[in-house]
């Protein structure tokens, strides 16, 4: 079964520790601009709220790029950019409902999570707080985080 990074926002402290771990791994700076996650903090609610791909079933971003530069993995369910087909259209950042996907423009291609590729995501290691899991996938819960994850986008604020 998939493994997924799974999210508790009653345990976020907004600590950035994530992002900072992230951006470090992949871009080889302290950057939270550049991360792979992102911890939105809301001060007036004094809510966290991280988010990362979903690594979804059916990608819509695989489904966009007119290059075929985005792929799934069936045995891990990663969904992976091609950094060598990729041509920076950003059609898949448009598509993705969550805005996982950035555009970086000093490579002029597209980024996203690929759960550190075979190794164990570095978010969730360096996460003080363990709100970030790495487990298998729970597909209620899946289904209740993509809810919630919906709704906060919608600007609605309540689950």
């Amino acid at each position: 079964m998939q493994k997924l990074i799974r999210i508790e926002p009653s345990k976020c402290i907004g600590c950035k520790s994530c992002e900072m771990a992230c951006s470090f791994r992949h871009r080889g700076e302290f950057a939270p601009s550049k991360s792979r996650i992102v911890n939105e903090v809301f001060m007036e609610e004094a809510q966290f709220i991280t988010v990362t791909c979903m690594q979804c079933n059916d990608p819509w971003c695989l489904k966009a790029c007119p290059k075929g530069a985005i792929s799934k993995d069936l045995t891990s369910g990663i969904v992976e950019v091609d950094e060598l087909k990729c041509v920076g259209c950003r059609t898949c950042v448009s598509a993705c409902p969550f805005g996982m996907i950035k555009y970086l423009d000093e490579s002029g291609k597209a980024d996203k999570c690929n759960l550190c590729g075979t190794d164990f995501p570095e978010c969730v290691t360096f996460c003080p707080t363990h709100c970030l899991k790495y487990s298998e996938e729970d597909l209620p819960l899946r289904e209740k985080v993509l809810r919630f994850a919906r709704t906060m986008k919608d600007g609605q604020g309540e689950v």
